[in-house]
């Protein structure tokens, strides 16, 4: 590429590197090179180097392990789920065609409400005292009593019933991704297995889902990691209740950092928790997308 053009590409992706570097590099740097000191938020100046002390405490602390416990299994619970809604439904309006236009529209109306509002929404919906659901549960003779679900207050219960908030907004992401890859899948491979006598499971197994596996990575990465640092609709339910219950990794670095000030202890948390993020998010793609698969005959 001649000098000229490459300084016009670099001067069209200036205003994109920047806001890069200003919104995201920096703040990652300061959280990294926070979790090596003692500080606190009321005095961060006063902050002591103090290597990977930060690290081995909370690695050692049992409420670390338990946030870690509950981050995977709210993320165990919500991927999943959204995953094989959203094949299903992506599934469903391909074989409706155009029809399914107004089915897609209807779909995707949670995608237009915020997290904190949704939060909020299920947050009333699931009370123990006045939610719908369990007078809907108790109108048709599911339950005796309409409060005898503890949907937010029961501790073994709160970690599975904060994630139908999630599933309810993000299902419909899933199920239009899928859609959109669906789309771009010629038509000429399925008629070429009909013809070698696949019938349609066999044509989804060996045909379909083979060439959404990109498309199946890039969801698997995004919900999985979105899953994951989830904060907003959580702590709008329960604040990481009852008895740190539904607290996962996101919460106990907000909790560790602003409520109790320590920044070192909760810039380590954090820092931990993009390591895993990144190491995920690479296994995710290295083993499901594959690159590079298809010209190895793979």
């Amino acid at each position: 590429m001649p000098k000229t053009d490459r300084l016009f590409v670099f001067l069209l992706l200036a205003p994109a590197i920047l806001f890069m570097l200003a919104f995201m590099a920096y703040p990652l740097g300061d959280l990294v090179f926070n979790s090596f000191y003692n500080g606190t938020i009321a005095s961060p100046a006063d902050a002591q180097f103090v290597g990977l002390v930060n690290y081995a405490t909370v690695l050692a602390s049992p409420e670390f392990d338990g946030s870690v416990a509950r981050t995977v299994l709210y993320t165990l619970t919500v991927v999943p789920l959204e995953l094989v809604l959203g094949i299903a439904v992506a599934f469903l309006f391909n074989s409706l065609g155009n029809k399914s236009t107004v089915l897609r529209t209807i779909f995707g109306f949670p995608l237009l409400i915020s997290a904190m509002v949704g939060g909020l929404l299920w947050k009333f919906l699931l009370s123990d005292n006045f939610g719908l659901i369990n007078w809907i549960l108790y109108w048709v003779r599911i339950l005796h009593d309409p409060t005898a679900i503890s949907w937010l207050s029961d501790t073994h219960l709160v970690i599975f019933s904060v994630a139908i908030a999630d599933v309810w907004l993000t299902t419909s992401f899933v199920a239009l991704v899928v859609y959109a890859g669906l789309q771009g899948i010629p038509g000429e491979l399925l008629d070429a297995a009909r013809v070698d006598g696949a019938n349609y499971l066999q044509a989804v197994r060996y045909v379909i889902l083979p060439l959404l596996r990109p498309v199946i990575a890039v969801v698997l990465v995004i919900r999985g990691v979105d899953a994951a640092k989830t904060f907003d609709t959580i702590w709008l339910q329960t604040q990481g209740g009852p008895n740190f219950a539904s607290e996962v990794l996101s919460l106990q670095a907000y909790r560790t950092t602003i409520r109790f000030g320590d920044l070192g202890h909760g810039s380590a948390i954090a820092t931990l928790f993009l390591v895993a993020m990144i190491a995920v998010s690479a296994i995710a793609v290295f083993r499901i997308w594959r690159p590079g698969a298809e010209s190895h005959g793979a």
